[in-house]
């Protein structure tokens, strides 16, 4: 079983980040690199440990920038790459899917029957799994160890 996480708006405040829409707008994949967690990601790393050693497969699906063109969707990849990788280094990742806008998650992931966290309910309504909001991650998390 393969759990999946969206990024914006879930694990990453992309939406907190001053002026984040015209600078997205402007091609700046900066916002992308500062946001700040929306939960304890040392919490969220710990227990991502235990359930990939309890079998289970860790996943990121996430979409670029809305209307992008090709260079941008490429350094917004790298950004979200690099926020990983600063804030949950010590997760390792079966799965890393940044795909252009509106591409269908369910159509992305290796394990579309899978658990997806996402803050997107038209997004979590067409995954084919179970799929839930952003409200109490980490208590779903604990549960399934």
């Amino acid at each position: 079983m393969t759990i999946y996480f969206d990024m914006d708006g879930t694990i990453a405040n992309l939406y907190g980040v001053d002026d984040w829409l015209p600078r997205l707008r402007s091609y700046d994949p900066t916002p992308y690199v500062v946001a700040e967690p929306l939960l304890r990601l040392s919490s969220l790393a710990r227990l991502l440990n235990k359930l990939q050693k309890k079998g289970y497969r860790l996943g990121i699906i996430s979409w670029g920038s809305m209307n992008a063109p090709n260079f941008y969707d490429e350094a917004v990849a790298a950004a979200k790459l690099f926020w990983l990788n600063r804030h949950l280094p010590s997760v390792a990742w079966d799965e890393i899917h940044i795909t252009a806008y509106g591409i269908p998650k369910e159509e992305t992931a290796e394990e579309p029957d899978g658990i997806l966290f996402d803050d997107n309910k038209g997004i979590r309504d067409a995954w084919m799994g179970t799929a839930y909001d952003v409200d109490n991650i980490l208590e779903i998390l604990k549960g399934l160890i």
